[in-house]
């Protein structure tokens, strides 16, 4: 895993502050600042884990996307928090997430990331059914291999089988 530098760390971690400061701010609350990590690994950009109180961030999109990272990431994911914090356990991009993004935060309230994964994108195995090739994860892959699940096609509704075994 790529380690952030310290000035993109420390500008994350201010980031993250400033995001708390404009919610208190504006919604007149006072919530504590969330712990961080820089090690989450995938395709996601982050992820907020609002009843541990904390926040994850990819390092490697961090680094190939900072601008995306500041404008949009960052306070999505505070977002999360902040609607926990007021709300509870809500759906997580629900109609009170997207208010506060666009009204608390003035950033679309978007659901997904548009960053390039090429860089995050782990290996997949070739599956297949009668509609065609299917990539599955590794993850995915290793549970068909130890019998733990099966995935069918999304359109024919086939169990998907490795290429190799539809030959």
């Amino acid at each position: 895993m790529p380690a952030v530098s310290e000035p993109l760390a420390d500008a994350v971690f201010e980031r993250v502050r400033e995001c708390i400061d404009i919610a208190n701010h504006q919604l007149g609350i006072q919530l504590t600042y969330p712990d961080i990590g820089l090690s989450l690994r995938g395709r996601a950009a982050g992820t907020a884990h609002p009843s541990q109180w904390r926040l994850r961030f990819n390092p490697v999109l961090l680094q190939q996307s900072p601008h995306v990272f500041f404008e949009e990431v960052i306070p999505h994911e505070v977002c999360h928090l902040v609607t926990f914090a007021l709300y509870g356990r809500v759906k997580p991009h629900g109609s009170q997430w997207r208010t506060l993004m666009e009204t608390v935060f003035q950033a679309p309230a978007n659901t997904t990331h548009q960053l390039d994964i090429t860089a995050v994108q782990g290996k997949t195995f070739a599956y297949a059914c009668h509609c065609g090739e299917v990539a599955l994860t590794v993850r995915r892959h290793n549970k068909v291999q130890r019998g733990e699940a099966s995935y069918r096609c999304k359109r024919c509704h086939q169990t998907l089988m490795p290429v190799s075994a539809v030959l």
